[in-house]
């Protein structure tokens, strides 16, 4: 097990910042270990990045800014300690959730997801950073990688992460810009009523939930026992059911004290239609 995850309720009083606002903000993050090297890389991460999304001088006022240019620094922190002990090698995907008044902002650097439930749908907070993306292929050819078989450079499954200097040819050298970057993508919403909760999932979660499906299971769960502790639980023994078999990770994060109210969803309706062809075989096959 090389997943790790943290969650701060108030990350400026955590470190003994002084903010002019009076509104915590609060801290969910995972780092996800995919599987190339070690636990190094997460646990770093763990423990550096809100220190340095803190003592950014954009913190808090210009948030966007300080966490883009902390996921930067960390992973360059990271490179200067695998310098000095080389056995520390090793990468990780990150993907951290923070929330300031009614603002929510989730930075993604690599295939873990987060999922917002708006009153029962699923709305993606993050996009899957893997070759198979046809964005982030483009931007890994212009930079001289390349995708083999479904994996970046012949060598990972994910196009962003944090660590992985290691490995030759990934990371910037010199002036050269390497494909493996641990730059975030970043969306930001102002949260309203209608948000139920976040979810904040590694990617063997998502190997077997859809972000539908996962919202719904969850809504379920709280609606019947509105333990969020346990629900987590939940979504981790039902994902060992359905034959997960990477790293089990998840975050779920409630805005509100009572459970999901029921939402009556509309069946749309859908039009199905046979070719003449295939309405002649049918009739054959039913006709023997």
């Amino acid at each position: 097990m090389e997943d790790t995850h943290i969650c701060i309720a108030d990350l400026a009083k955590n470190f003994g910042c002084d903010l002019v606002s009076e509104e915590a903000i609060s801290f969910y993050g995972e780092q996800v270990f995919d599987g190339h090297g070690g636990k190094d890389a997460s646990h770093f991460v763990r423990d550096h990045l809100p220190r340095v999304i803190v003592e950014d001088v954009d913190f808090p006022l210009e948030l966007e800014k300080a966490v883009t240019r902390s996921f930067m620094e960390t992973d360059a922190a990271f490179a200067k300690s695998c310098s000095l002990e080389s056995s520390l090698a090793s990468g990780t995907t990150v993907l951290t959730a923070m929330i300031f008044g009614r603002s929510l902002l989730v930075a993604n650097a690599g295939d873990s997801r987060a999922v917002l439930s708006w009153h029962g749908r699923a709305i993606e907070m993050s996009k899957d950073h893997r070759p198979c993306c046809m964005k982030e292929r483009r931007r890994i050819e212009a930079l001289g990688g390349f995708v083999d078989d479904g994996y970046l450079n012949g060598q990972l499954g994910v196009t962003r992460a944090l660590g992985d200097w290691h490995i030759e040819g990934m990371k910037e050298t010199g002036e050269r810009i390497g494909p493996l970057s641990a730059e975030p993508e970043l969306k930001m919403i102002t949260l309203t009523k209608e948000d139920e909760f976040l979810i904040i999932g590694s990617d063997g979660i998502w190997d077997v939930f859809t972000s539908q499906n996962a919202i719904d299971f969850t809504r379920r769960r709280l609606q019947e026992h509105n333990d969020v502790k346990l629900c987590c639980k939940e979504i981790v023994e039902e994902a060992i059911k359905r034959g997960a078999t990477d790293n089990l990770t998840v975050v779920v994060v409630c805005f509100h004290l009572e459970p999901p109210q029921p939402s009556v969803r509309q069946r749309g309706r859908v039009r199905r239609s046979i070719s003449a062809e295939g309405l002649q075989s049918l009739k054959c096959l039913l006709e023997g």
